[in-house]
């Protein structure tokens, strides 16, 4: 379980912003959508829990130990993966090679094309391939999300995953995290403002200028982000229904 106790995050550009203010939050659900309009704090908060940057105030507990003052590093080593908006290329690095690097030990072929598989992609096409600017945008996000599962990691934290990619790629991602959600042993937190994403998490937490507004099931709180067009309203990109 991953715990925040009164986390806030300061900016000290000229005036001072507070990003975060005193969140208190605790993750224990198998999949957790963090929602909310633009500039409400969504983003700073899945880089605190990944240990990209530090909080101003307040502790990080991971089952129990406090992780706040560890480094992203220390973090991953403990079991928490993070992804980025914008998936990061590496040229020269094969898409075999990532999924060893991930899971940790030497891989044959066919152990890596079955993460592969599992994110929807034909495994002997890609597992060769750099993973570089030839990949599309969804490509890269599904190649990411097979090595957060190689990894087995008790907590993955995924950045508005669906920016920067087109509709088929992000069908198809709705795919693997719907797959994801059924198989996966740890715990998986999503920012994301998408109807489709929200609409399989076990729970939803609703952040806005700075500080937790709402927290609860589905059930309970996608009804009120529908009825107030709040999906539509916070995402640049539109709505995406069905």
């Amino acid at each position: 379980m991953l715990e925040l106790k009164n986390i806030s995050y300061h900016v000290n550009d000229g005036d001072g912003k507070d990003i975060l203010n005193q969140v208190n939050l605790k993750i224990d659900q198998r999949f957790t959508a963090i929602t909310g309009p633009n500039g409400g704090g969504k983003s700073t908060l899945a880089k605190l829990i990944a240990g990209i940057i530090q909080p101003t105030e307040g502790q990080i507990f991971l089952d129990g130990q406090d992780i706040t003052e560890l480094s992203v590093t220390e973090r991953a080593r403990l079991g928490i993966s993070f992804a980025f908006q914008q998936p990061v290329r590496f040229k020269g690095i094969t898409v075999l090679d990532l999924i060893r690097l991930a899971a940790g030990e030497r891989l044959s072929v066919d152990g890596a094309c079955k993460y592969l598989s599992e994110v929807g992609l034909c495994a002997r096409d890609y597992i060769n391939r750099e993973v570089n600017a030839s990949l599309s945008g969804g490509e890269l996000k599904r190649i990411e999300i097979a090595t957060v599962i190689a990894r087995g990691t008790k907590l993955s934290v995924f950045d508005e995953p669906e920016a920067g990619i087109d509709l088929w790629s992000f069908q198809n991602l709705i795919k693997v995290f719907e797959s994801m959600h059924g198989q996966t042993q740890g715990n998986i937190v999503i920012i994301s403002h998408q109807e489709r994403i929200l609409n399989i998490a076990d729970e939803i937490v609703v952040i806005a200028s700075g500080e937790i507004t709402n927290v609860g099931t589905r059930d309970e709180i996608l009804p009120q982000l529908l009825d107030d067009g709040f999906a539509c309203r916070h995402n640049a990109g539109g709505c995406i229904h069905g």
